[in-house]
C-alpha cells in the first residue's frame, strides 16, 4: 500500500448489513479522508470474489439464513482468509463476528464451520435474547475509550486461548457467556456484537483500524464534536435503569 492510499472492502452487503452496519464503512471512509488519505472502497456482493489486496475489510450482521449462506460462500471463496494472511485488517459485527470463528449454529440448528480467523466458537443461547444498549471497557492494550453499542443477538460466543476479549461490559451482556466479555480480537482481526453503527458511536475504533492498516502510531487530529455528542447520549442511555 502506498503512503496516501487505502483500500476498504465492504464484504457481502447483500447478506450482512443489518441494523445500519453499513455505516461502519462510511465512517472509516470519512475518517480517512479527513486525514487527507485517498480511499478506494469496494462493495463485494456474495456472488463476487473477495479481493485479497484490500487493507481493511468490514463485515456486518445478518439474519440466520443469510449468515449461513455468507459463511458457505466465504469458505468456498477463500479470499478473506488469504487477505488476512497478507496482513489485512478485519472488523466484524454480530453474525459476521460469529462467521470469523471456528463454528456457529446455523438456521437449520446445525454446527456451521466458520473461517477460523478468530479463536471463538458460537452456540445458541438458552436464555432471553440479548437486546439493548451496552457500555464496556475496551482492552487497555488498545488504548481506546469505553465502548458504546447496541446488542441484539441470541448467540453466545466462547473465546479460545488465542482470542482476547475486545472489551469487558459494565452494562449489557456482550458475548453472552456471563463472564463479562464482549467481542474478541487478535493482532489484525476484530469481532464484536455491537451495532449502532458501532464505528459511528466509537470513531476511535475506526482510527485504530486506520493506524493498523497504515502501520502508524498516530493520526492527525480531526473534529470529533458530532461523534462525542452521540457517544455521550448513548453512554447515558446505557446507564439508565431498565
Amino acid at each position: 500500500m502506498s503512503d496516501n492510499s487505502l483500500r476498504v472492502v465492504w464484504v457481502y452487503p447483500d447478506l450482512l448489513s443489518t441494523y445500519g452496519d453499513q455505516g461502519n464503512v462510511l465512517v472509516v471512509e470519512r475518517r480517512a479522508r479527513q486525514r487527507g488519505l485517498d480511499v478506494s472502497r469496494l462493495d463485494v456482493r456474495s456472488d463476487q470474489p473477495v479481493p485479497t489486496s484490500g487493507d481493511i475489510y468490514l463485515i456486518g450482521g445478518g439474519e440466520d439464513r443469510p449468515q449461513r449462506l455468507a459463511a458457505e460462500r466465504l469458505r468456498r471463496d477463500g479470499g478473506l482468509n488469504r487477505a488476512v494472511e497478507n496482513g489485512a485488517i478485519v472488523f466484524s459485527v454480530c453474525a459476521g463476528y460469529q462467521i470469523l470463528g471456528h463454528e456457529f449454529i446455523n438456521d437449520l440448528g446445525q454446527r456451521e464451520p466458520g473461517l477460523g480467523l478468530l479463536d471463538v466458537v458460537s452456540v445458541r443461547g438458552e436464555g432471553a435474547r440479548c437486546v439493548g444498549d451496552v457500555l464496556a471497557d475496551i482492552d487497555p492494550e488498545l488504548g481506546l475509550p469505553p465502548l458504546t453499542g447496541f446488542e441484539n443477538h441470541q448467540g453466545v460466543t466462547h473465546l479460545g486461548p488465542s482470542a482476547r476479549p475486545f472489551a469487558r461490559v459494565r452494562f449489557g451482556n456482550g458475548n453472552g457467556t456471563g463472564d463479562g466479555t464482549e467481542g474478541a480480537y487478535n493482532d489484525t482481526v476484530f469481532g464484536t456484537y455491537m451495532h449502532g453503527p458501532v464505528l459511528a458511536r466509537n470513531p476511535q475504533i475506526a482510527d485504530l483500524l486506520l493506524k493498523l492498516a497504515l502501520d502508524v502510531n498516530a493520526l492527525p487530529p480531526t473534529d470529533d464534536r458530532w461523534y462525542e455528542s452521540l457517544r455521550n447520549e448513548r453512554i447515558a442511555a446505557a446507564q439508565q435503569p431498565g
